[in-house]
């Protein structure tokens, strides 16, 4: 690491500590998102020249910082929790997160949200919050992406702004829903609402029983990470890579111009143009021009590196070697290490430029919590 990232880290580590500090004082509000507040802060209130010095040390947080605490979060899981709650809960855990997933992404289409804002705003509800939305814009980056892009920070700044709500919401709708047991509580609250400090916030008011169901439940969510990820990292290379031959295929059967390495051409693709006719020349004739192949762009691994530490701690945690002490250690290390990640995260915000995404975003994000406490109501109903 070279110097220049020196400014940033150490304006992310105090940003950090006043984090830490914060959660210290008001429980309920979890570090991750102090500190994602105070990068936001940071980068619209200090001085130009300032944000322009830290800003390499705080790409270092929201990128490897931020992954290394995505790797410890696998500690927090043992299968064997899973496997005590019975296989209806699994069930249960699985339909709520698809049908988050991709309910979120097709109304966001519906609602014509540009990018990756629909992907990355269904990830962060329909899984584990600001964790999940780190990890997926990870393996969704294409190269020439830019470093200040706002997308991954608005989906945190939703599932922030919801999970807060959910704190007060939840409780206030247990009586009306019918949810007396808190054990049922526990597990509503599991299966709708994102960051695990949020969902020990919003399950305290029925007791220890629905606290230790909902953190249990929300883990198990946090579990389909690795598989979610991974499938969207695929399914993006497929279409990476089909799409460049569809553009040309189309293109040849138009008898249309393929500019290759412009919109799509493919590599060793064939040209068909179709010639104006003069005098002597055949009308049909075609000219087939070779276009040469553009340099391959680099794609994303279908399972990041971090994903796979995240599985393995997983499975560490579950063989039960580790004591409780090194659990303690590694649950303060990977808060601190994704307060840091959302401090960097956050510091790519510009609120003038956030301003001009409109509304959308912010009816999408309603109607995707909307829709996973629906649906996670639904499932505790049929599976209690």
């Amino acid at each position: 690491m070279g110097k220049s990232g020196l400014p940033g880290l150490a304006l992310t580590a105090g940003a950090v500590a006043v984090s830490w500090f914060a959660n210290r004082m008001w429980p309920t509000l979890s570090p991750l998102t102090a500190a994602v507040i105070l990068g936001v802060l940071a980068a619209n209130l200090l001085p130009a020249a300032t944000m322009s010095a830290a800003r390499p040390g705080a790409q270092i947080a929201a990128k490897r910082l931020m992954r290394l605490g995505i790797v410890l979060l696998g500690l927090q899981l043992a299968l064997g929790d899973v496997l005590k709650l019975g296989w209806q809960t699994l069930v249960l855990v699985v339909a709520v997160v698809f049908a988050t997933f991709f309910g979120t992404q097709w109304l966001g289409r519906r609602m014509g949200l540009p990018g990756r804002q629909p992907l990355l705003i269904a990830t962060g509800f329909a899984i584990c919050g600001a964790s999940a939305v780190a990890a997926m814009e990870g393996v969704t980056r294409r190269p020439g992406d830019a470093e200040d892009d706002p997308d991954p920070v608005l989906a945190v700044a939703l599932v922030t702004l919801c999970g807060s709500l959910a704190i007060l919401v939840l409780p206030l709708l247990r009586g009306p829903l019918g949810l007396h047991d808190p054990a049922a509580f526990g597990h509503w609250v599991g299966a709708s609402v994102h960051d695990v400090g949020q969902v020990v916030a919003t399950s305290s008011s029925g007791g220890a029983v629905a606290v230790n169901g909902a953190v249990v439940v929300k883990l198990m969510r946090v579990a389909m990470l690795a598989p979610m990820v991974a499938g969207t990292a695929v399914a993006w290379r497929r279409r990476a890579a089909g799409g460049p031959e569809a553009a040309a295929a189309e293109a040849a059967e138009a008898k249309l111009p393929v500019l290759v390495g412009v919109g799509g051409g493919s590599p060793n693709a064939v040209a068909d143009v179709a010639q104006p006719s003069d005098a002597g020349a055949n009308p049909a004739a075609e000219v087939r021009v070779d276009a040469p192949s553009p340099p391959a762009a680099k794609q994303p691994p279908i399972v990041p590196l971090f994903v796979a530490g995240f599985l393995a701690m997983i499975a560490l945690r579950t063989t039960g070697v580790l004591p409780a002490s090194a659990l303690n250690a590694g649950k303060q290390l990977q808060d601190l290490l994704l307060a840091a990640g959302m401090f960097g995260l956050g510091t790519g915000v510009r609120l003038r430029e956030l301003a001009r995404t409109g509304a959308k975003p912010l009816a999408l994000g309603l109607a995707s919590w909307a829709l996973i406490a629906s649906a996670a109501y639904i499932g505790v109903r049929l599976t209690s």
